[in-house]
């Protein structure tokens, strides 16, 4: 077990983890090279990315926060507890990550606050960000491969998202944006 109840930071590791990793994580951003039996069990926040296989019961009472998992052999969902998750594809988005290149430099130059206030989109984005930062912490072979080769492996990541959170999310970002109207109405009717 290691991270149990993590609330907040960011830790990469060049190495694969054992059992019971990222448990009851609640708010720390971490990357791993692969995990044990019962990955990411009962987070409630976070995000979570693993640059390899995982053991069984992945995401078992997955409430909350993200992972990204490379999914290597295919063979992920057998492994994954579906519970209370859905696995996504990572979608390329490429002018996403154009358009923020030219705001504001190079991709890797943005911080965590820029990628992880959206976790319901963004994802490509949010990836790769994550990957360089490992590459850069660990001088890991397997980031600098996964970068290096980006459209090949991209496709080959699974996004591990909480359904309720997903909804939760939407929600709130339905309400925001309302909010936003009203205040724009407020303004032009003034």
């Amino acid at each position: 077990t290691f991270l149990y109840g993590a609330i907040a930071g960011e830790c990469y590791f060049r190495g694969v983890a054992g059992e019971r990793f990222a448990v009851r994580n609640s708010g720390a951003t971490v990357v791993v090279e692969g995990v044990g039996d019962h990955g990411c069990e009962y987070m409630t926040g976070g995000c979570v990315v693993v640059l390899g296989s995982t053991g069984r019961n992945f995401a078992a009472g997955m409430s909350g926060g993200i992972a990204y998992v490379l999914d290597g052999d295919g063979e992920f969902e057998k492994r994954c507890n579906m519970a209370m998750v859905e696995l996504e594809p990572i979608t390329d988005e490429d002018r996403a990550i154009e358009k923020l290149d030219h705001q504001g430099g190079e991709l890797e130059a943005h911080g965590l606050v820029d990628i992880m206030h959206d976790m319901t989109s963004q994802d490509a984005q949010r990836l790769r960000v994550l990957i360089h930062n490992h590459l850069k912490y660990t001088g890991s072979s397997k980031a600098k491969e996964i970068l290096d080769n980006w459209d090949n492996m991209l496709p080959r990541f699974v996004k591990v998202m909480p359904v309720d959170y997903r909804r939760a999310l939407q929600e709130m970002q339905g309400r925001k944006k309302a909010s936003e109207q009203d205040g724009i109405s407020l303004a032009v009717g003034s």
